[in-house]
């Protein structure tokens, strides 16, 4: 007589939705678990600031229960004064009790699927090259690019999705893209 077999899945059920409205406050209280409190010093942010992620370039990983273990966003810059548009990837995050479950790599894939989809034509980012350049991401086409304020030159990584679209390419990434809208101010009575 044959026993059932039982099949165990090491993991929950992991998913890669759009972020919506609803996931503001979990996909921060994620940002903070995993990358600390300085994180909104650094000069991605100043590029982030006031505005959007690029219009349907915004993801969250849920797990089985829908809470949200991993986020990754895309955003609108200028390659320079003028210069051509790209994206800029970040930030990428997981729940640290989540690390090495794929599922950082598993958002990288998606978001790259999905701007290539869309048709930008290059994504930069400031990040660690070992980690990254699995995806393509290198520093070789941007040797001639800045971030505004203070970052580290190597970090500064590229992955070209339309081949020659950083040729040339030079200058300081500017924000660009969809502001926030501002909120309506009140006043007590």
């Amino acid at each position: 007589m044959k026993m059932p077999v039982e099949i165990v899945d090491p993991l929950p059920v992991l998913a890669i939705v759009a972020e919506t409205p609803a996931d503001v406050a979990a996909r921060e209280a994620l940002l903070d678990r995993a990358m600390g409190p300085m994180r909104r010093k650094k000069s991605s942010e100043k590029l982030r600031r006031g505005r959007r992620p690029s219009e349907g370039l915004a993801f969250v990983m849920r797990d089985a229960a829908g809470a949200v273990t991993g986020t990754v966003r895309l955003w609108d810059v200028r390659l320079g004064e003028g210069g051509p548009a790209a994206l800029l990837l970040g930030p990428l995050a997981v729940d640290p009790s989540l690390k090495n479950a794929g599922i950082g790599s598993a958002l990288m894939r998606h978001a790259l699927a999905e701007a290539a989809r869309l048709g930008h034509a290059a994504i930069l980012l400031v990040g660690d090259a070992p980690y990254y350049g699995r995806f393509g991401f290198s520093a070789n086409k941007t040797g001639s690019l800045a971030m505004p304020g203070p970052y580290e030159r190597h970090r500064l990584l590229a992955l070209e999705l339309v081949e020659g679209t950083l040729d040339g390419a030079h200058g300081t990434l500017k924000a660009a893209g969809r502001k926030l809208k501002a909120l309506p101010l009140t006043f007590a009575a």
